[in-house]
């Protein structure tokens, strides 16, 4: 069993594995794809695949949409070359159900999958093909917080990014700049209407998408590679829209076990893959059956009937930021920043095992019930009392999901300013202070002692990327778990950055909260244990 166009042909001994196959054609709608695009996305790894390209396949099948995706890769082209290529473009997702049971379906929704490489001539002009498209009605991302990030910590551009801005169009290669650059393709080709449209956890990403293309545009014009009119043509949302969204999928890294179970069943070739960037891939996607995908309904020229799509809502500008606030910044994501790291640092591998923990469980309930609800809005399409009910109750629970605490301490610099600022500038303006809080800085005192790399029985890990994984060691550099003394200010830096956490802690009432929860968890070994142990035990 290979998965391939032409070994998916073999239907029966698919379908006698209880693996679920397209009921359509997929070269034909392939084909008609790569003849007119019209939704492109970039960012194609494991949560677009089984979640966005899942959603497409339930379009095509239900006859609400007539061709595949454009799949763009940006950053990391191992994936191309070890995952897309050569499966033709299929995916296996598996599905996995909190009484351990699957759903394993072939997605034939990825029509070709395109490096953005600017040193590929081939590719680099594919892709201008692509963006010149009269047909092209929408550009999606899961790029990560981090993938629309122009400036680091102090404020000045990346290297990659001035390179970027410094060399001009033709020679982009970072995703914002690459956008921009086809973009700019377009607007010279005919000025039609695009939408571009995040679906990353960022807040009000649509504004965070338009005001990286705009900085990057507004840079090319004062070095003379665009025109006023370029800029007039990305700043109109009638011709370049940038919709708001939320989006929530838990979709771990590519399990070990199930690739084995697979390999078992008889489909052939599903290792899972570490690139040379380090991501972590397979030719199949293993993730949770829930997901929700609210849209800002803004496409100025058309769309895709996408709410047929399963847990796919459209809405307007308003809703879209209180369903986003609703999960990011109080029900979901608040937890697994507040938890994985700790989890980490006591040895926890799975998150949902750290949930078995009592004290970790109340810790975990009152970021979401007793900090995070009280200050959150309901966007009434989703309840947000009903969301964090089926969080507690059904999806954090799901062992079988295999979910690591080290995957939900990857980038965590990149959203505390979302995960807790927010909630901690809503108690600041409620309240004139965010010191009523317990929950959230204990959270943020452990992401900072899991920053040291030392377990709580003194044994050493290596930390989850992260961009400010160097920046942060070396500050830390003096701190020394057993030794309470040696935290003097070196905690300062980065609880009073407004650029990290959209606000300073110490102004809010929760720095020196955090510096004595912090101190108290490098006491010794067992120290971080204990620390939990004195607020939720």
């Amino acid at each position: 069993m290979k998965l391939t166009r032409e070994g998916i042909k073999e239907r029966k001994t698919w379908e006698d594995m209880g693996i679920i196959l397209p009921d359509y054609d997929v070269d034909a709608v392939s084909e008609k794809a790569i003849e007119a695009s019209r939704w492109v996305h970039f960012g194609i790894g494991n949560i677009f695949r089984v979640f966005i390209g899942g959603i497409a396949d339930e379009l095509i099948s239900k006859g609400y949409l007539d061709r595949g995706m454009t799949c763009v890769e940006t950053f990391d082209f191992d994936v191309v070359d070890k995952i897309y290529d050569p499966y033709d473009n299929l995916g296996l997702s598996v599905i996995l159900r909190g009484d351990g049971t699957r759903e394993n379906r072939v997605l034939g929704s990825m029509a070709e999958a395109v490096k953005a490489d600017c040193n590929n001539k081939d590719q680099w002009l594919r892709l201008k093909e692509i963006f010149k498209s009269k047909d092209l009605q929408l550009v999606s991302f899961t790029i990560t917080e981090k993938g629309y990030a122009l400036k680091s910590a102090d404020g000045n551009y990346f290297s990659f990014i001035q390179a970027d801005i410094d060399n001009g169009p033709h020679k982009a290669k970072s995703a914002m700049a690459v956008l921009t650059a086809m973009l700019y393709e377009r607007f010279k080709d005919s000025q039609t209407p695009v939408s571009l449209v995040s679906m990353d956890n960022c807040s009000q990403n649509g504004s965070l998408l338009k005001a990286s293309v705009v900085t990057i545009a507004n840079e090319w014009l004062d070095r003379g590679f665009v025109d006023k009119d370029f800029i007039a043509y990305i700043e109109d949302e009638k011709k370049v829209a940038f919709p708001w969204t939320m989006i929530d999928k838990i979709t771990p890294r590519p399990s070990e076990a199930i690739a084995d179970d697979l390999k078992a069943m008889g489909v052939e070739d599903m290792d899972v893959v570490i690139t040379s960037k380090r991501t972590y891939i397979a030719p199949f996607i293993n993730a949770e059956g829930p997901q929700y995908l609210v849209i800002e309904d803004s496409f100025p020229n058309g769309r895709p009937e996408l709410e047929h799509g399963y847990g796919v809502y459209l809405a307007d500008r308003e809703t879209v930021n209180k369903s986003e606030r609703m999960k990011v910044t109080a029900c979901l994501n608040p937890v697994h920043s507040a938890l994985g790291p700790l989890e980490v640092v006591l040895g926890i591998d799975l998150f949902a095992d750290g949930l078995k923990d009592p004290e970790l469980l109340k810790m975990g309930r009152t970021v979401a019930y007793g900090e995070g609800l009280p200050v959150v809005e309901d966007p009434k399409i989703i309840s947000p009392q009903a969301f964090i009910d089926e969080l507690f109750d059904d999806r954090f629970p799901n062992e079988y999901l295999g979910d690591t605490n080290l995957r939900l301490s990857t980038d965590v610099s990149q959203g505390v300013g979302v995960r807790f600022g927010e909630t901690v500038k809503a108690y600041v303006r409620k309240e004139g202070t965010a010191e009523s809080l317990v929950a959230i800085p204990l959270g943020i005192a452990g992401w900072l002692r899991y920053m040291l790399g030392v377990d709580d029985q003194g044994n050493t890990y290596e930390l989850a990327p992260d961009p400010m994984n160097e920046e942060l060691t070396e500050q830390f550099k003096d701190i020394v778990v057993g030794d309470p003394t040696s935290l003097k200010d070196q905690l300062k830096p980065v609880l009073s950055n407004e650029n990290v956490f959209f606000t300073d802690l110490y102004k809010a009432g929760l720095g020196e909260k955090i510096e004595s929860m912090f101190r108290e968890m490098i006491a010794g070994k067992g120290a971080t244990r204990a620390t939990i142990h004195k607020y939720f035990g």
